[in-house]
């Protein structure tokens, strides 16, 4: 099914999963959040990423992978005469279920470590350029790819990025077992909350040892320091973006006393929360 949405400057075509979008003003700023994995191409104009204290830019011909659950900042601008074109593909959980139960699992490499990284700036690739060339067409409304001519651009996608850094294939197929609630969204959804490891085990369908073995297959990090880095960033938003104060937020996103707040987050961003 295609969604076709115009709104003055702003052009967005929405083909079951694959977003083109065209501004003809100099700048559009959004926020990016989704609980699905994007492969975003950048056409024409200039792309800039802020996720928190880190920018990343895009400019023609680059591409990025964004992460799953994740808040960004984003700014869409125009280049000169190069109005900002950008195409997107976004891969839902069935999809590449659907694909994980085709592949050869001794092709997949193994001791891949675990990036904790949001944002993966992908090398050029003759892959990716074809890929997204390819779509290029779709800019026209008047023409409108067929169901299937979409699915078949989204598995080319997932071979396009397997292909072009091994570390994605431990988050493209983080999903757990079918009678497993997915470890993320459980704790996406409940960071703030004072739960034991013993309880999250619980609560997403797991013995504990189980737990941390699934655990350790998306993140680096152990349960509790993800979650305490969880808890800072969606501070530093509050904070930053909200204009929330100190007092307001530390027990909102989880912390029980300001100087635990204070001295987690001045070690992750190197500046105290009262400074924002």
């Amino acid at each position: 099914m295609m969604e076709v949405q115009v709104e003055d400057q702003l052009k967005t075509l929405n083909y079951s999963g694959v977003f083109l979008s065209c501004f003809s003003d100099y700048s559009e700023k959004c926020i990016h959040s989704t609980p699905e994995h994007v492969l975003l191409y950048l056409y024409s104009g200039e792309q800039v990423i802020e996720d928190r204290n880190k920018i990343i830019k895009l400019q023609a011909g680059d591409c990025a992978f964004i992460r799953r659950d994740h808040r960004l900042k984003m700014y869409k601008n125009s280049k000169g005469e190069d109005l900002y074109k950008g195409i997107s593909m976004t891969f839902k959980r069935n999809v590449l279920r659907d694909f994980y139960s085709k592949m050869n699992k001794s092709e997949i490499p193994n001791k891949v470590k675990v990036s904790d990284k949001t944002v993966f700036k992908l090398e050029r690739n003759p892959a990716i350029e074809s890929l997204f060339q390819s779509l290029t067409p779709y800019f026209d409304r008047n023409i409108q790819p067929t169901e299937g001519f979409v699915h078949l651009k989204l598995l080319e996608g997932i071979y396009a990025l397997l292909n072009s850094n091994e570390q994605l294939y431990p988050i493209l197929f983080d999903f757990a077992e079918p009678w497993k609630i997915d470890l993320l969204g459980f704790l996406n959804n409940n960071y703030m909350e004072e739960l034991s490891m013993e309880q999250i085990a619980s609560f997403t369908g797991r013995s504990l040892a189980t737990f941390k073995r699934d655990f350790k297959k998306i993140s680096n990090l152990t349960p509790q320091k993800w979650l305490i880095r969880k808890r800072l960033e969606m501070a530093y938003i509050q904070l930053k973006e909200d204009g929330k104060k100190v007092k307001d937020v530390y027990l909102e996103v989880g912390f029980k006393n300001p100087s635990h707040f204070s001295t987690a987050f001045k070690k992750q961003y190197g500046f105290p929360p009262t400074a924002i």
